[in-house]
């Protein structure tokens, strides 16, 4: 699964800051006054599933599913006379055996929880059994808890059934993930538990039907349905299995022989292979890596309306929220998708083919799937932006302070929610990374093959990969496991150097400064740098100070620590600024130059760091020459970076690096740039058009403002989207409000851009004439507010109704528009 995480921030950075460390804080409480006595480890096997058979017909007035399922089952070892299944929140009508065509009734209990079934005999070791159970789901009446990163857990989700909100498609989408699944379906809902299975789905026929496997078969209803037959014949977990329904469009795609296939919303039919299209290469590419196969029989993607996570690699069937659904527009930029389908695609290896064999070992799962989207994004993109992508993973989790004592594997947790986070994901794929590149791609590699050959079908854990690792490189690794993955934290290293002239030695004093009495065991590379010429050593740190000496006739120019920069540590490197000078210019990599270049521009008064700063602006990569422009300001811009930045305006460049060259340059407020900035108005790039909007209402607000009111039913997404916004905010009236309101509407509830936007209305509103618009902006505030939990309520209530609600009434006071004065009254209240 790929998480998003929804943060409930504010504007004003006092509040952002307040609301995320209550949030921070409230969490870690939990973590702390928790006993934590429960230890969670491998789910107890007395019955193992074999193949589970769905008929399914779904009750959209009610958001009812109606089942009937018939489950093969056989005692794990011991002889058994019971069966306990997952079932949430159903209406269980029969629950039987069925022995030679016949059916016979069990006694049961059933909590709304658990279905426990007393079978009619002892069953043996290898003795299957068939259970039959007729029953009705219904997944919104039943109260779920979510986690940070997967916002609801109900299992079935029917998004507009009825039909009755405008512009949003009647779909079906389940999620399983973590133990959901049984709130569809009675199955016993672990990760250890493997099963084929067939889902017979009666489906409207207007709509396509998305399941595991095949589909094997299609028969048409006389009473406007269809029936789905989808075989799914090689074993995976219940948390993997899929439903989706809906009106999609399907593109479809091979890959040696096998269908990929793309559904998506008819709109974005045209550019489905331009979102989707590299997964056949993304397919033969992880393929030959890992010298696996892709092991199953097709594979799907799909979206889904109102997906309360990222996406979800349901085997052969992989659920993306509607973010994926880029517009031509917005491809023109980057796919911002292509590192979520790395992700999603790499599970079907480590994580369906062979399955985390418990919460607690999430880490096997989500760390590879992280690590894909490194490999994939060197593989395709080019070693820069392999390391830039490992970098922003890398602070992801050394910037999250709760995450320092988390283990990645935890036997003891709150909740299983709780291992999505950034320890089993950013810093499990962070250390995989480093395991790589101290054994070398050969023996990595050849070692995940051997752990999913060895597993395939079945479970993993971090034992079983230590032990694929140990027996291909014969390599003992137990100190890298029992640190990185049964440890917590990260070493913080102060690393020194000193030049002996007359011992010809330079030295390199590297102390681990962690609070903790953990001391790692890092391999690293040291690069000695005399001219242009280096020699690379290979070193352990190992002690709480650790030095290293080199021989060297003069003193280096550079010693580069931690060459290749994949070591997961926070550091003090202090190296003087010639040093940093030699770094930028002769080191190897992207991470070498940006650690240099933050130093420089921090000493832009020095002409050498000047020139080298103007210099960068022609760096290969887009990320050291965004750093390069960020470093000069409006108020202090360079002759000769400011001659630059037309031509980096037209140039072909990465389209991050043009906005802010646009940005940079609609600070002077120049009418000699207002052509330009007029020619890029109408880019085929949201984010030129919109940073080119902006430019432009600094030098001629009349001609933005028409720009902006003609633009606004257009489909406008991204940087124009805002740009729009700001500008009809900051000039329209009631001619616009209808607009703004929809606009505001249409965000995401939950999320700092609510927050701004909701700031951004305070002028506004102010400015509405018409009560009827006006009463309808604040309701939506309300709406707003009143939906945030109640949790956070007592931090987000004083914001919204004191700085945005009052800030309102203050401007109507002051007007003498006393009516809507007692309307913002009545809402604070």
């Amino acid at each position: 699964m790929k998480k998003i995480k929804i943060i409930f921030s504010l504007v004003l950075l006092f509040f952002v800051n307040s609301i995320f460390a209550t949030i921070q804080e409230d969490s870690i409480k939990e973590y702390i006054f928790d006993p934590l006595t429960i230890y969670r480890g491998i789910p107890t096997k007395i019955n193992n599933l074999v193949h589970t058979k769905l008929e399914a017909s779904f009750d959209y007035k009610n958001s009812y599913l109606k089942g009937k399922v018939w489950i093969t089952l056989t005692p794990h070892f011991y002889p058994t006379d019971s069966l306990c299944l997952d079932a949430k929140g159903m209406n269980i009508h029969k629950v039987q055996i069925i022995k030679n065509g016949i059916h016979k009734d069990l006694k049961y209990e059933y909590d709304s929880q658990q279905l426990n079934i007393r079978l009619d005999k002892m069953y043996k070791y290898n003795e299957k059994y068939l259970i039959y159970i007729d029953y009705v789901a219904k997944p919104n009446e039943l109260k779920t808890k979510g986690s940070a990163f997967i916002s609801d857990a109900k299992g079935m989700y029917f998004i507009n059934p009825k039909g009755e909100e405008k512009n949003k498609p009647t779909q079906i989408w389940t999620q399983g993930e973590t133990e959901a699944t049984s709130v569809w379906v009675p199955t016993i809902d672990k990760t250890n538990q493997k099963t084929t299975q067939e889902f017979i789905l009666h489906v409207p026929e207007k709509y396509v039907s998305l399941s595991n496997g095949k589909l094997v078969k299609q028969l048409k209803n006389t009473n406007g349905t269809r029936t789905d037959y989808w075989m799914m014949d090689q074993p995976h977990s219940p948390y993997l299995f899929f439903i989706g329904i809906g009106d999609y469009a399907i593109v479809k795609d091979y890959y040696k022989g096998k269908e990929v296939s793309y559904y998506v919303e008819k709109e974005f039919e045209s550019v489905a292979r331009k979102i989707f299209g590299n997964t056949p290469e993304m397919m033969h590419y992880f393929s030959k890596k890992l010298g696996v196969e892709y092991p199953w029989n097709k594979y799907a993607q799909i979206t889904g309306r109102d997906y309360v996570s990222g996406a979800m690699e349901n085997t052969t069937a992989t659920l993306h929220q509607e973010g994926a659904q880029q517009n031509a527009r917005e491809l023109v930029d980057e796919n911002v998708w292509e590192s979520v389908i790395a992700h999603e695609l790499f599970h079907h290896w480590f994580g369906d083919l062979v399955t985390a064999e418990s919460w607690s070992h999430l880490t096997v799962n989500e760390s590879f799937a992280d690590f894909s989207e490194f490999l994939w994004n060197e593989y395709k993109f080019g070693k820069d932006f392999a390391q830039y992508h490992n970098y922003r993973s890398m602070q992801s989790y050394l910037n999250d302070n709760s995450s320092f004592k988390k283990k990645l594997v935890r036997y003891h947790y709150q909740d299983k929610e709780d291992m999505f986070d950034v320890v089993s994901y950013q810093k499990g794929g962070r250390i995989l990374n480093m395991l790589r590149i101290y054994l070398g791609d050969d023996a990595f590699f050849k070692s995940l093959n051997l752990y999913l050959t060895t597993y395939k079908y079945s479970n993993g854990n971090a034992d079983k990969l230590r032990l694929s690792f140990e027996a291909v490189t014969g390599k003992d690794l137990q100190w890298f496991f029992n640190q990185w993955y049964y440890g917590s934290g990260h070493p913080i290293l102060d690393i020194k150097y000193k030049y002996n002239p007359n011992s010809k030695l330079a030295t390199v004093f590297i102390e681990q400064k962690q609070k903790d009495s953990n001391i790692f065991k890092l391999p690293m590379f040291i690069d000695v740098y005399i001219g242009n010429t280096y020699k690379r050593y290979p070193v352990f740190i190992e002690n709480k100070l650790d030095s290293f000496n080199f021989e060297a006739n003069q003193k280096p120019d550079l010693i580069n620590v931690d060459a290749e920069k994949f070591t997961l540590c926070a550091k003090k490197d202090n190296k003087v600024l010639k040093e940093y000078i030699f770094q930028f210019k002769h080191a190897r990599n992207y991470l070498d130059r940006k650690e240099a270049l933050d130093v420089i521009t921090k000493n832009m008064k020095d002409s050498i760091c000047k020139q080298i700063v103007i210099d960068a602006l022609e760096d290969s990569f887009f990320a050291i020459k965004m750093l390069a422009l960020k470093s000069f300001k409006p108020s202090n811009l360079d002759a000769k970076v400011l001659k630059k930045l037309p031509s980096i305006i037209q140039s072909k460049g990465f389209y991050k690096f043009r906005e802010l060259a646009i940005d940079l340059l609609a600070q002077q407020k120049d009418n000699s740039h207002k052509q330009l900035f007029l020619k890029y108005l109408n880019d085929s790039s949201y984010t030129i058009s919109g940073a080119a909007l902006s430019a432009l209402e600094l030098i001629d607000s009349i001609k933005a403002f028409e720009f902006a009111k003609k633009t606004m039913q257009q489909k406008n997404k991204k940087r124009l989207a805002s740009s729009v916004k700001t500008i009809l905010i900051k000039y329209g009236t009631d001619d616009i409000v209808g607009y703004i309101l929809d606009k505001y509407e249409e965000v995401l509830p939950l999320s700092e851009e609510k927050f701004n936007f909701s700031a951004e209305l305070v002028p506004f509103l102010i400015k509405i004439k018409d009560e009827v618009p006006f009463k309808r902006g604040i309701d939506l505030i309300v709406k707003f507010r009143n939906a945030i939990p109640q949790a956070y309520r007592k931090q987000t209530d004083p914001f919204i109704n004191m700085s945005i609600l009052e800030g309102i009434k203050i401007g109507k006071v002051k007007l003498g528009e006393i009516k809507m004065v007692e309307y913002i009254e009545q809402a604070i209240k």
